[in-house]
């Protein structure tokens, strides 16, 4: 590990010598789910092994957004938090590259020659089994080993990781957004290895949850968030990392306006001023789906059950 230049966020073409020479892994890694984390485990024992540093190299934004901008990826970690988890993972830094015309329409030769070798000086380069790149997906596994034989690289490419508890099915991020689309919280953490969450910063909403006892911490997701409407299980994370359990809903409020959707958070047992805030949501269990009510008595009714089913799951759950 380079320790004076540890934790390294940039693009390529800015990165600092002493992060040169070292092992890069390849791929969009979003989410760092369990598969991700293979990549990045083979990656950080070579550069152990080699005592040379460990990088892993992404790309902002998402290719399929890119390509498909009316269709935007439901992104599992935005750039951020994706180098954290990055970091977290035993990389030395991160290199992310702007996914944009330049680098679409770059041959695969190129971007071998100008990112893995001019700018990362790589000697040796991980990715998966499948992993295709360069202008209409042109690069190959087999091109990049060729390539790395020429350039003085070498390649590992890592098999396809498959799911310890349901043998047979891969470990996706697409799968991950699948789970989080039905509501299946606990089946995206499981192939997470953590807690989903989202970030944002606290904005007002119509003060409805004042009313009825309820105050809540508001966050917009962004509009290809393809969460599932309905309640959670959270914990909320402040910029000073300490955890505050709660219970959330996400969703248009069918009882009230049936608005926009916002993620709708009651921190149990806090009375502080959280407008501006950047916070943390931590997603530790589904609870019900939205639902329009009868009358305020009766979603009061439902959310005071809520609350409780929230700290039953929150008290099984490790913080």
């Amino acid at each position: 590990m380079v320790s004076d230049l540890a934790n390294w966020f940039g693009s390529t073409a800015a990165l600092p010598a002493a992060l040169r020479g070292g092992v890069v892994a390849v791929g969009n890694f979003d989410g760092v789910h369990l598969a991700h984390r293979a990549v990045l485990a083979a990656a950080s024992d070579l550069a152990r092994e080699a005592a040379i540093p460990a990088l892993a190299l992404t790309f902002e934004p998402h290719p399929r957004t890119f390509f498909r901008p009316q269709e935007p990826v439901f992104r599992l970690t935005g750039p951020r938090r994706k180098a954290e988890l990055l970091l977290a993972a035993g990389m030395d830094g991160v290199v992310s590259e702007v996914f944009d015309a330049g680098l679409a329409g770059m041959t695969a030769e190129d971007f071998i020659r100008v990112h893995l070798v001019a700018h990362c000086g790589a000697r040796h380069v991980v990715t998966g089994y499948d992993f295709h790149f360069g202008r209409n997906r042109s690069g190959s596994p087999e091109l990049l080993r060729q390539a790395g034989g020429a350039a003085g690289f070498d390649v590992t490419l890592v098999e396809q990781f498959t799911d310890p508890d349901e043998p047979g099915r891969i470990v996706s991020s697409s799968r991950i957004r699948e789970a989080l689309a039905g509501g299946d919280v606990a089946e995206a953490n499981r192939l997470l290895a953590r807690p989903f969450d989202v970030a944002g910063t606290v904005v007002a909403g119509a003060r409805l949850g004042r009313t009825l006892g309820y105050p809540t911490a508001n966050l917009r997701l962004p509009d290809e968030a393809r969460l599932r409407h309905g309640i959670y299980a959270v914990r909320m994370r402040r910029a000073d990392g300490s955890l505050h359990d709660g219970v959330a809903s996400f969703g248009r409020r069918p009882t009230f306006d049936n608005g926009a959707p916002l993620l709708e958070t009651f921190v149990f047992d806090f009375a502080g001023d959280l407008y501006g805030e950047a916070i943390t949501i931590i997603f530790h269990g589904w609870i019900r789906p939205e639902e329009k009510f009868d009358s305020v008595e009766a979603l009061v009714g439902q959310m005071d059950r809520d609350s409780a089913e929230a700290r039953r799951i929150l008290a099984a759950s490790a913080a």
